[in-house]
């Protein structure tokens, strides 16, 4: 059974290899900001989180679905897509980019405990049928550490890895010393959540081991 990612996410591949699963990756043709202005102008309101992720889980997943028809017809398997974002104190936070951003955002999250919400979409492509679509949104919550120091701040953000992940923080990582706790599926808080994707793959009729890549004995 082949599989697709319907992203370039180091983490999200990171994972899908530890599960046995050698996909293909293919980056989404979506305009992220775009779509969501799109729907909250036409529904004329903000989207909560889960709605949020959930959407552009779906988009991803179906234009990449639509890329496979044109550049790998004969494609059967799964198509994967998903999305991130990391909620604290009411306040939505995806990825800082700039280095006072994520400062700053360490600074407020120490010794506090917010959300990550994960969307989750699989499409089962197979050639010449109509596709079939799954999918669910996954939380885990993360409890940062109240000791954290300025210093250790500073240096973490100089790495520059908390500038590209949603929340500016890893959990699988460099972040994650400064992690006390993780209630939820752990894989969740790393970029998706394996036992979410498992349970989707099952409800279009994939068990997930005949997803794994073959192994030389």
């Amino acid at each position: 059974m082949r599989v697709c990612l319907a992203s370039t996410s180091p983490a999200r591949l990171m994972l899908m290899h530890q599960a046995g699963i050698d996909p293909i990756t293919i980056a989404p043709d979506v305009d992220e900001d775009a779509v969501i202005a799109a729907v909250e102008a036409a529904e004329g309101r903000t989207l909560a989180p889960a709605e949020h992720v959930l959407l552009l889980a779906r988009r991803k997943a179906a234009a990449v679905v639509a890329r496979l028809a044109d550049d790998d017809p004969e494609f059967d398997g799964l198509v994967v897509g998903g999305d991130s974002m990391f909620e604290i104190n009411g306040e939505v936070l995806g990825k800082p980019h700039d280095p006072e951003v994520a400062r700053r955002r360490w600074h407020e999250m120490r010794g506090r405990t917010g959300i990550l919400h994960s969307g989750h979409a699989v499409i089962r492509v197979v050639p010449g049928q109509a596709a079939h679509e799954v999918h669910e949104v996954a939380k885990a919550s993360v409890t940062f550490a109240a000791d954290v120091t300025d210093a250790e701040i500073d240096a973490y953000v100089a790495t520059g890895e908390p500038l590209q992940v949603a929340g500016a923080f890893t959990v699988d990582s460099l972040g994650g010393a400064f992690i006390e706790r993780v209630e939820g599926d752990p894989s969740t808080v790393v970029g998706m959540s394996l036992s979410t994707v498992r349970r989707l793959a099952r409800a279009v009729d994939v068990e997930w081991t005949s997803l794994w890549a073959p192994t030389d004995v």
